[in-house]
């Protein structure tokens, strides 16, 4: 991966010594005292429905009419999201694997939009004397609301706080095309594929879609250095590309007949006004046109997403499947990562890269794409709507 070269000695907010100078591999051993995994965070009862998309909304002026017309998801599953047990179930994988590896080092968790917060977990950190921590957000792609909100979330937590210019936070580079997120896709598919060929389809009358969340094409167009050029859809677009082609290419690898079998990104859950563009196509019209290009069975992967959280559950799992009931398909999807072991020890060996300072050149990935850059390049993955806010693990704006 190549882009222009920019000034590498601007400060990073909030950054350790050895990431504050804006290398984009920081190689350099760092002492971290604690890991800060960064969520999105879920209601978990119908009270807290609400309450929960205001903090999502927040500075949209929608009102709660609006708010509610919009929570049947939540409702539908009693208005709890399962994402805060997920990362329950995450931390405490996390803490088994470190410590399997004799690495002490203790897991706070801390969430955007619902408790625990981000600042809870951070005083929780600094209550115990951990003040140099490695985050890790749960998205793994390059864009606005996947990175660097997370990194605006920190400085917001830090700024003028009173643990500015105490605790540093620096973050695991996105992690796309790491082994341990993707081989879990890898399995998924060749197990999907494999049982539709068992059960007499034709290899070439199945159809693969990864499925990742739409964003705006003015968002997706800045994802990711803004000297990089990957073309439309930005890095957001060409990091999932690049992921749902080497799944392909290494299930046929596995499965012969699997070459035969077509595939496709495709995108789901906007929630964006109609005249405002989004990327396209959603999973739903593209299931609908299935069965004129021939298809009788279709997978579908949740690529974009970590664990089976809402947007899988509801979007894929409920209008996804009735979109293939309706056009007569047969439909499965395969699992996301969650916490199995192999994403697990993937997340450890981010963390141990950053502990070592590991070379560029040995980390592992799968993509030409990676390795992605420790420290963001400036102007990486503007949000156009609010512009540059302050934002840690990058180099301003």
């Amino acid at each position: 991966m190549t882009c222009v070269t920019t000034s590498d000695s601007d400060a990073v907010l909030h950054a350790s010594a050895a990431a504050a100078g804006g290398a984009r591999h920081v190689e350099q051993p760092v002492a971290y005292d604690g890991v800060l995994l960064a969520g999105f965070g879920g209601p978990e009862g119908q009270d807290d429905v609400i309450p929960f998309l205001r903090n999502v909304t927040r500075g949209r002026g929608i009102p709660d009419e609006r708010l509610e017309d919009v929570s049947h998801h939540y409702r539908h599953f009693g208005g709890i999201s399962p994402i805060n047990a997920q990362n329950r179930a995450l931390k405490a994988a996390l803490e088994a694997e470190l410590a399997a590896r004799s690495i002490e080092l203790p897991v706070y968790w801390g969430n955007r939009n619902w408790a625990p917060y981000l600042e809870e977990a951070v005083a929780e950190a600094a209550g115990n004397d951990h003040t140099t921590l490695l985050a890790f957000s749960t998205s793994a792609y390059s864009s606005f609301s996947s990175c660097r909100q997370y990194r605006e979330d920190f400085a917001r937590v830090l700024d003028g706080s009173e643990f500015d210019g105490v605790v540093t936070i620096d973050k695991i580079r996105p992690f796309f095309d790491h082994p341990g997120f993707v081989h879990s896709f890898v399995d998924g598919v060749q197990d999907a594929v494999q049982a539709f060929i068992e059960d007499g389809v034709d290899p070439a009358a199945i159809q693969v879609l990864f499925s990742t969340h739409s964003i705006p094409m003015a968002d997706a167009e800045r994802s990711g250095p803004r000297d990089l050029d990957l073309g439309v859809g930005g890095a957001y677009a060409a990091q999932h590309e690049a992921v749902a082609a080497w799944v392909m290419n290494s299930v046929a690898q596995l499965l012969p007949a699997a070459s035969a079998v077509a595939w496709e990104l495709v995108y789901q859950s906007r929630s964006g006004p109609p005249s405002q563009p989004w990327l396209e196509p959603d999973v739903c019209d593209v299931i609908a046109e299935l069965p004129a290009r021939g298809r009788q069975a279709v997978v579908v992967v949740p690529v974009g997403f970590m664990s089976d959280h809402m947007e899988v559950l509801w979007d894929l799992d409920t209008e996804a499947r009735e979109a293939a009931d309706d056009a007569g398909l047969r439909f499965t999807r395969t699992p996301t990562p969650g916490v199995s072991a192999s994403f697990v020890a993937g997340i450890v060996d981010l963390i141990q890269e950053r502990l070592e300072g590991r070379p560029a050149s040995e980390r592992a990935h799968v993509t030409d794409l990676g390795p992605w850059y420790d420290v963001c390049r400036p102007g990486c993955c503007e949000n156009i709507r609010a512009g540059f806010k302050p934002a840690a693990a990058g180099i301003a704006p």
